[in-house]
């Protein structure tokens, strides 16, 4: 719990500045009529967004597990990181019809000095808050944290081509400016495909860990004659784990329960990122395999 509501209070911080500096943008592109700015704005305006749906997904992966959900709300969290690419598709298709509308138009958009210092200030706080996001976010092991904050990384990049168009706007090529505005959503787009990926894995228990490093620190503890059927799923920072074990067919049922937590917690020990062990025990008996 004190985890999440960590995870709560980085996201309600980033809200506020991705808020802030989506108003600047927006407000100052359409003054300008710079639809590289106005597409830039959006692009902040869903990372807004973005925070509020990571928000209502660690709500609701914050309870603890019950009757209806065993394994705990943990890929709520997923969902919510999902919904991100969702909402990065959807500021795609909206920067792009901008551009194309742009073009047809023929209009030209005006760069002021102010225009230059609202992207150079915003562009400070994009890379102020994807590094401390991606920082906090690997400090509590939060998905959500994670694809937010390379939601942001998208931000600066998308920032940087605008104030590029916006040097060249000034030199007289205003048609960079639509053509800036189309770098941005492909930049948009390929950080959603990321992160629709990472979450594909986790909702369809892609494999997270590779099975011989496994079965190799399983193998190293004393009385374990065979280790298979090792499966493992989750997310890249909550890892559930399950494996079969021979032993000794007269090893005892406290023997072979203390084996079973000492093989858990050297897991754990090796791979912070298991968060569940099941082992199933088994008698070893190779002369009745042989048969």
């Amino acid at each position: 719990m004190t985890s999440y509501k960590q995870v709560q209070r980085v996201l309600f911080l980033t809200l506020f500045l991705n808020l802030l500096v989506a108003a600047a943008k927006l407000f100052w592109g359409r003054w300008t009529d710079s639809l590289s700015m106005q597409a830039d704005g959006f692009h902040s305006f869903f990372d807004g967004a973005s925070n509020i749906v990571g928000l209502v997904g660690i709500w609701a992966a914050s309870h603890p597990p019950d009757d209806s959900h065993p394994y705990g709300h943990k890929k709520f969290e997923t969902f919510a990181a999902f919904g991100i690419s969702v909402f990065l598709f959807l500021t795609c298709f909206r920067i792009l019809e901008n551009s194309y509308t742009r073009l047809q138009a023929g209009a030209a958009p005006e760069a002021t000095i102010l225009s230059f210092l609202i992207m150079l200030g915003t562009m400070g706080i994009n890379l102020f808050v994807a590094w401390w996001e991606t920082k906090k976010g690997r400090e509590l092991k939060s998905d959500i944290l994670v694809a937010d904050a390379m939601h942001t990384k998208s931000d600066f990049f998308a920032s940087l081509s605008v104030l590029i168009s916006l040097i060249a706007t000034r030199l007289g090529y205003t048609v960079l400016d639509p053509a800036a505005a189309v770098v941005i959503a492909a930049l948009i787009g390929k950080i959603g495909f990321e992160i629709l990926a990472e979450t594909s894995r986790v909702l369809s228990d892609a494999s997270r860990l590779d099975a011989g490093q496994i079965k190799e620190i399983v193998m190293r503890m004393n009385a374990v004659e065979e280790c298979h059927g090792i499966r493992t799923r989750g997310s890249q920072s909550h890892v559930y784990l399950d494996f079969h074990i021979h032993v000794p067919p007269d090893m005892t049922a406290e023997k072979s329960h203390i084996l079973v937590h000492r093989i858990e917690e050297r897991i754990k020990q090796e791979i912070p990122t298991v968060a569940d062990v099941v082992i199933h025990v088994e008698p070893h008996l190779p002369q009745l395999e042989n048969d």
